[in-house]
């Protein structure tokens, strides 16, 4: 069975603070953040918003994605996630159906 990969960027609200990351289980990872389970950055400035994904299915390629985007300018990643989600919604609500 092959697996799911997602690279994905939270943020703290529209055009507010960023991160992204990569997992292999978005809504889990998702609620994660929501919830501030782990501590780290997510926890510490309040990014808890679902607001962009890309699906893999080869973790090298996913990690190399957000290595390359983390490299990004801030313009860059506002770009895609407003191509993705103009409005910026919360997807995390869209995950499960």
């Amino acid at each position: 069975m092959e697996t799911t990969y997602y690279l994905y960027m939270m943020a703290s609200q529209r055009n507010g603070t960023l991160y992204i990351g990569v997992t292999n289980d978005l809504a889990r990872r998702a609620w994660e953040h929501k919830q501030g389970t782990a501590d780290g950055f997510t926890k510490q400035y309040n990014v808890h918003m679902l607001v962009w994904y890309e699906i893999y299915h080869d973790i090298e390629a996913a990690i190399n994605r957000e290595k390359q985007m983390k490299k990004w300018n801030r313009k860059w990643k506002l770009r895609v996630i407003e191509e993705m989600n103009p409005d910026w919604n919360d997807l995390y609500e869209t995950l499960n159906g």
